[in-house]
């Protein structure tokens, strides 16, 4: 991932003796085209790795840098543009980014944020003191929680979005750096090959799973993880958490079932299946019949995507990931 690619630059860096200044996105309005959280590292010679604002402003960004590597105060910055300068800087419809920079001399922190997975890092901005999170345990502690911002921060948690959060008149950067998003796709068929592609783009790890040896070929899905095994098999394997979202699209009750009674008694947090809704209760049945409760048989999403009026695969594709966005964020549509 590209912030993790940044992060490891810098731990790096500094253990070659470079000294190394990190901006990082705390706060974006209006239309920004690099979310909180993205991170650019500028070292005393001005090599920078990683972006801020797609250019329009890294070079403002380095500068302010290479003053906190001089003298090791942390800065708070502020980019904002009117309509009118928009299409010369990159920040449409007034735009406005708000960035922290801060001089790294010690790795360990770094090497923490590098390789712990999932971490909630918390940055208060008026010193720089930081506290890192993996679960319910404080890797370091040298920023003291409140109740109040302990609560806000399980908030930004839930919400699965790194954000600025302003607690009892402080001001605070919350990352959160979670295991990527996972996809499992059980069925090569058309409307997969379609699904990878988009799903992909959307952050998700993607694994195709098809026993059927025809169908799962590096011809037809040639940037993706290939499991050639029976789908029930295939699943436990992967052992999909709670963020993890799987779909059945083989329109075969041999293939499809086996997968979703493995994803059912996981925490996936979006199960869908192909199928029209006569389809679906005949596979209600046999659910049924198999043991489940009609609590865990309504967790599945059937007919699977958002009703778009999707026709052909990548119209079907399309809904798919939208519906499993709408349920990633909790939301009714």
């Amino acid at each position: 991932m590209e912030s993790e690619n940044v992060i490891s630059t810098a731990v790096n860096w500094i253990s070659q003796g470079k000294k190394v200044a990190l901006a990082t996105v705390v706060g974006t309005w209006g239309s920004s085209p690099r979310p909180a959280g993205s991170h650019l590292i500028v070292d005393s010679k001005s090599n920078f790795v990683g972006s801020v604002s797609g250019g329009c402003i890294e070079g403002a960004v380095i500068t302010e840098a290479l003053e906190t590597i001089s003298d090791g105060q942390v800065r708070l910055l502020e980019f904002g543009v009117t309509n009118e300068q928009a299409w010369d800087v990159g920040l449409a419809c007034g735009g406005n980014i708000r960035l922290f920079v801060e001089s790294i001399t010690d790795p360990k922190e770094l090497e923490l944020i590098a390789d712990t997975r999932p971490l909630t890092v918390v940055t208060e901005l008026s010193s720089g003191k930081k506290r890192l999170l993996n679960a319910n345990d404080s890797l370091t502690d040298d920023l003291q929680f409140s109740d109040a911002l302990d609560k806000s921060i399980q908030e930004v948690v839930r919400n699965d979005i790194s954000r600025l959060i302003s607690v009892e008149g402080n001001e605070y950067f919350v990352e959160l750096l979670n295991l990527p998003l996972r996809m499992i796709i059980v069925g090569a068929v058309h409307i997969s090959q379609a699904l990878v592609g988009i799903a992909k783009s959307a952050g998700f790890e993607v694994s195709v799973i098809d026993p059927r040896g025809s169908f799962a070929t590096k011809t037809r899905f040639p940037d993706v993880t290939l499991i050639d095994e029976w789908p029930d098999d295939a699943v436990k394997t992967l052992k999909p958490d709670d963020r993890t979202a799987l779909v059945t699209l083989t329109h075969d009750p041999k293939l499809d079932d086996p997968a979703l009674e493995a994803a059912l008694v996981s925490d996936c947090f979006y199960i869908g299946s192909l199928g029209s809704k006569k389809t679906h209760s005949a596979r209600v049945e046999r659910l049924l019949s198999n043991g489940f409760t009609d609590k865990q048989i309504n967790r599945i999403n059937a007919p699977i995507g958002l009703d778009i009026g999707a026709k052909s695969p990548s119209e079907i594709a399309v809904s798919i990931l939208a519906e499993v966005i709408s349920a990633k964020y909790n939301k009714v549509l």
